[in-house]
This record gives C-alpha cells, structure tokens and sequence, in this order.
C-alpha cells in the first residue's frame, strides 16, 4: 500500500478547502472588512429584513439595459457589482460579507433573482411606454443589503421604443 506524505496531504487538504471555500460565486471581493453588518427591524414591501452595513464596507450594484434586437422587442439586463460577489445556487443560507444574490423588479414587481451577471427579458412581458428595472443586492439569508437604512440597489429606465438605457456606472 502507497503511503501519502504527511506534507502531501494537509497540502491537499488546504488546496481542497481554497477550491471549496474560495472559488465560488462571480464578481469582485476586494478583501476588505468581513463585518455582514446589523439586521433591523425594517423590511421591504416583500417582508426581507434590512442587513445594515457601513457604506465604507457597502457592496454596489449598477444596471444596464439594452434592445437585444430580435423581433419580439426582448430586452439584455446586464448588472455590474462592485465588493461583492454573486452566490452559485445551492449556497447555504447564511450571511457572508460582501456575498449574495440580485433580484430584478420590473416597475416594482419582483422579475428574477439572479445569481449570474446577466437576465433576458422577454419583449412580451411588457407594454410600449417607460417602466423601471431595479436591481437590489441580497445576502443569502434573504436579508436586504443596505447603507443608512436605504437598500443597496440601482434602477435603470427601460423604454419600449427601443432607446439603450443605463443607471450610473458602477467602478
């Protein structure tokens, strides 16, 4: 029977743990500060907890949105994050500094909660006029990210006439 160096294997076990712990998700973590912040009292109209956090550790979002150009009107939604990283299905339920989810609203009505950078939508879903898509960031105990008791989130105006839109850039 082979025997595994005692060196070789906590190696192994440390390049396990770096690939389990350390790898998922996508978007930016800059390294800082792991303080997940004080849940409040307050909710959104959903009922998610506020997860209050200094805006010096704040994770940020921003929206774009463009005409995918196919003929049902369909819409790209492209978010942008900054200190914060999106979560693979599956991740526990728990809060993690600077890690979670987006979820999408059109005009105020949940769409999608995104756990990748990018979101189609369909053309048909929605009526000729201006309406709203916001992005707001969550952590994975569905707790709402938020700096001075307002949600961390960016909202971009979508027009059906096809005109590209975009919320302010995010880094």
């Amino acid at each position: 029977m082979l025997r595994t160096p005692p060196g070789r294997r906590i190696a192994a076990a440390l390049l396990t743990c770096a690939l389990v712990t350390g790898l998922g998700g996508c978007g930016s973590d800059d390294g800082g500060p792991r303080r997940v912040g004080t849940v409040l009292d307050r909710t959104d109209d959903e009922g998610h907890r506020f997860r209050q956090i200094p805006e010096e550790d704040a994770p940020e979002v921003g929206v774009v949105v463009t005409p995918d150009g196919s003929r049902d009107g369909g819409w790209d939604i492209r978010i942008r994050v900054r200190h914060f990283r999106l979560s693979p299905a599956g991740t526990p339920s728990r809060a993690e500094h600077g890690r979670g989810y987006a979820q999408l609203y059109l005009d105020g009505r949940r769409l999608a909660r995104l756990r990748a950078t990018g979101h189609h939508l369909d053309g048909r879903r929605i009526g000729r006029g201006t309406h709203q898509i916001t992005a707001r960031l969550f952590a994975d105990d569905h707790t709402l990210w938020a700096v001075d008791g307002t949600p961390v989130e960016a909202t971009a105006d979508l027009t059906a006439s096809g005109a590209e839109t975009a919320s302010p850039a995010v880094g």
